[in-house]
């Protein structure tokens, strides 16, 4: 890689993962973006045999990004519901890198391929008040696609993270994505769903754990913040 091409890919990293103050003033933000404390994240059938057939990405990858998204809900006290099919009898447990996110939390174990036909999954979504929903989900055009329309049908905000779920094949999982777009779900990935969360590396208080997610489950991104800071000695606000 040429020089001038480190210089351009420092120039992007560098402002992510050094930090910068925030201005004087800021000006308000578009309503449909996600912040801590406007929706609710559901996890969707992360389980060994969901997995096996899953072929539109690569399983370590799943792993490492909706790991990376229950982190990222986590940092910021976000509602999460964890749900599963058929756990005991076929489909195996929830991920136990994800249970490990939300020790103590049991997974709601459902027989409905559609999370959103079974009414304790609902009732929680309920409880928590919010109008907004993320989501990933294994298989997408199954478990995810199904509860996806259910809950646009029934007034909710629907973001779909593309990158922490997957499908039999790439088609099925891209074809059960545009589906949903097409119904106004809004598609995005973890990595955005951790920076739109955070938006302002002034805000000290979840800088540390946002950094801590990149590094361990941001891949290049993650790199580059780590290099960032042992070549330049970055830390927030300087």
């Amino acid at each position: 890689m040429r020089f001038s091409s480190v210089l351009k890919a420092l120039a992007v990293l560098l402002p992510m993962g050094l930090g910068i103050a925030a201005p004087a003033e800021a000006a308000p933000p578009a309503k449909s973006l996600l912040t801590p404390d406007n929706h609710v994240l559901v996890l969707v059938d992360h389980q060994p045999q969901m997995a096996f057939a899953t072929r539109s990405m690569d399983i370590g990858e799943l792993r490492n990004n909706v790991t990376g998204l229950a982190k990222s809900a986590r940092a910021f006290n976000v509602p999460t519901i964890l749900t599963t099919v058929a756990e005991k009898s076929f489909s195996g447990p929830i991920f136990p890198e994800v249970q490990a996110v939300f020790q103590g939390q049991k997974p709601i174990d459902r027989t409905t391929m559609n999370t959103w036909e079974d009414q304790r999954v609902v009732d929680v979504v309920q409880k928590t008040g919010k109008k907004k929903i993320v989501m990933a989900a294994l298989w997408t055009e199954v478990c995810g696609v199904l509860p996806a329309l259910s809950a646009l049908e029934q007034g909710y905000e629907v973001y779909f993270v593309t990158d922490a779920s997957g499908g039999v094949s790439k088609e099925a999982h891209d074809m059960a994505v545009q589906r949903m777009v097409q119904a106004g779900a809004k598609p995005i990935t973890w990595v955005q769903y951790l920076l739109e969360l955070q938006r302002d590396w002034a805000r000290g208080a979840t800088y540390a754990a946002v950094m801590d997610i990149a590094k361990e489950h941001g891949g290049g991104y993650g790199l580059g913040i780590i290099y960032a800071g042992a070549m330049f000695g970055g830390k927030e606000g300087h």
